[in-house]
């Protein structure tokens, strides 16, 4: 697990503010790495371990299918493949020219996901989405009904002082959804660490179970296709 935390965080290092498992650590600048950029790996790593949670191996990925089939569990998904990190100065909310978008290779992966989901027998699903246009168009891109705009998901990646209200309140609006229908929820990194501690890959679901009492636990993930 460790092995698998390290590699993620090296590879994005200086170039997020690392929301990891609700902990904050400072984008380093620069090409070269020196102590801060070590020092920021390791806060990481240490919270990471300190609030891990399980994950593939909590249930089986049949269990898991099994699970969000048979409602009172939500999925939720880091949109597909969108090359780069955050979004460009003069960032539109409603205009894709100014967003970091999908690339065809995420367009195509996003679609992947949707087959992954039919061939698991989720053929529809409520399906909710960031405002962000690589979010919608993941959404869209999975063919499992209408997609509908939750501004809960979307990115605080820009301004994380907005992480733990805007936590609070997907947290509240997942609780109070009625069992039924599956749901699928397309959303950020640092909005889905934020609420599960787990740092997923572009594509990769988190599922959650929905308890009668209305909290939130963790059930498992399920690796992108």
């Amino acid at each position: 697990m460790l092995q698998a935390v390290l590699r993620r965080l090296i590879e994005h290092v200086g170039a997020l503010p690392g929301d990891v498992c609700g902990t904050l650590t400072p984008h380093i600048p620069g090409p070269r790495p020196d102590l801060r950029t070590a020092a920021a790996i390791a806060a990481a790593v240490w919270a990471c371990l300190l609030c891990a949670v399980p994950g593939a191996s909590a249930e089986a990925e049949s269990e898991l299918w099994a699970a969000l089939r048979s409602g009172g569990h939500a999925a939720l998904l880091r949109h597909a493949v969108a090359p780069g990190t955050g979004d460009p100065p003069g960032f539109v909310l409603g205009d894709c020219g100014t967003q970091r978008n999908l690339s065809e290779e995420g367009r195509e992966q996003a679609k992947r996901i949707g087959a992954l989901l039919r061939a698991n027998g989720i053929s529809s699903a409520r399906v909710f989405a960031s405002q962000w246009c690589r979010c919608l168009e993941t959404a869209r891109l999975l063919g499992l009904g209408p997609v509908a705009e939750l501004p809960a998901l979307n990115s605080f990646f820009a301004n994380p002082e907005h992480g733990a209200e805007q936590t609070r309140a997907l947290r509240e609006w997942l609780a109070g959804q009625p069992s039924g229908d599956p749901v699928v929820l397309v959303s950020h990194q640092v909005n889905i660490t934020a609420l599960t501690g787990v740092f997923p890959r572009s594509g990769e679901l988190v599922v959650l179970r929905r308890t009668p009492s209305g909290h939130l636990e963790m059930a498992g993930t399920i690796q992108p296709p």
